[in-house]
């Protein structure tokens, strides 16, 4: 059980997130407070009963955070838990999953017309000052979407929200899904064995999936051997979902036309990849989620789940532990 309200101390564990101003500004009437830093919150861990954190966890806090009984993650991912212990303790722990579902799925839209529009190549052009002329190869020109076939890799709360971006500018969308019985925002639901065989139809491959064993690689040579030459990858999930270096084997080679990769294999992606040169890869730094937003999701899940916990409720909103 955790300590009654007026008993009750919270700590917000982030390098750069306002999650304690946020939730005061909220007013609900909660002892709290935020560490920035590893060694802070090492120090200070065993004065909190709840903690909010993602990216600062280290199972050794476990052995100073005596107070702890609810961990809530500031991210959809929790496979820095050591899950078995926490259960072993009776700490309890619930992603934030869904919290930034439609950031993910409007920045995947955003990439999705920044490279059927050649934004990326204006940018550059404005930069250098030069107004590009008119172009008489069409394969050089800026595209329309509409009639365009967009494969989702992955149909669940971002996939789906991404069909329904997509379906508004007239894209045909066949979406992937472990289970297709349970249908969603696309033209077609397939199962995810069924990449490869509608891997040639697509002009745009979105990748919206978690990353599991299963989908480690998912794409990989092979796959992005069956895409069209004029076909684009985004990846909107995470970076080891594709195989970096046949990637870059493939861009190289011109096998495809283009990506536009919000994740990469390694984070921050190293100097020396040969990504950051190529004129027709698109990289943001992993900001698809990121929203002015975030804070008040984060603590919307937090504060229902302090509730539910409150009431004796077993249930957790995402609850893992």
């Amino acid at each position: 059980m955790i300590p009654p309200k007026d008993q009750l101390t919270i700590c917000f564990a982030h390098v750069a997130y306002r999650l304690d101003e946020r939730f005061r500004a909220q007013g609900a009437g909660i002892a709290s407070f935020e560490v920035r830093d590893p060694e802070t919150l090492a120090r200070r861990s065993g004065e909190a009963d709840v903690l909010v954190v993602s990216g600062l966890w280290q199972n050794s806090l476990l052995e100073r955070a005596g107070r702890l009984r609810y961990i809530q993650s500031i991210g959809a991912g929790t496979d820095q838990f050591a899950r078995d212990e926490l259960a072993r303790r009776g700490i309890r722990l619930a992603s934030a999953r869904g919290v930034n579902y439609r950031a993910v799925s409007e920045h995947a839209m955003a990439l999705i017309l920044a490279l059927a529009r050649r934004l990326p190549e204006a940018r550059d052009n404005q930069a250098k000052q030069v107004w590009r002329g008119m172009i008489g190869d069409l394969a050089g020109r800026e595209d329309e979407l509409g009639g365009k076939t967009l494969l989702i890799v992955g149909l669940g709360q971002i996939g789906g929200r991404l069909g329904e971006l997509a379906k508004a500018f007239e894209m045909r969308v066949i979406g992937l899904r472990r289970n297709p019985a349970a249908g969603g925002s696309a033209d077609e639901v397939r199962a995810m064995g069924d990449l490869r065989a509608v891997l040639p139809e697509a002009d745009f491959v979105a990748l919206t999936c978690p990353l599991t064993p299963e989908t480690e690689h998912l794409i990989d040579g092979a796959a992005l051997r069956l895409m069209k030459p004029s076909a684009y990858l985004v990846n909107a999930a995470r970076g080891r979902v594709v195989d970096e270096v046949a990637l870059i084997e493939v861009l190289g080679g011109r096998r495809i036309a283009g990506a536009a990769l919000d994740v990469t294999a390694e984070e921050p992606l190293a100097a020396g990849s040969p990504l950051w040169g190529m004129d027709q890869v698109l990289i943001t730094p992993h900001t698809a989620g990121e929203t002015r937003r975030y804070e008040d999701n984060v603590i919307a899940i937090l504060r229902e789940n302090l509730d539910r916990l409150w009431a004796g409720q077993a249930e957790l909103r995402n609850q893992v532990v």
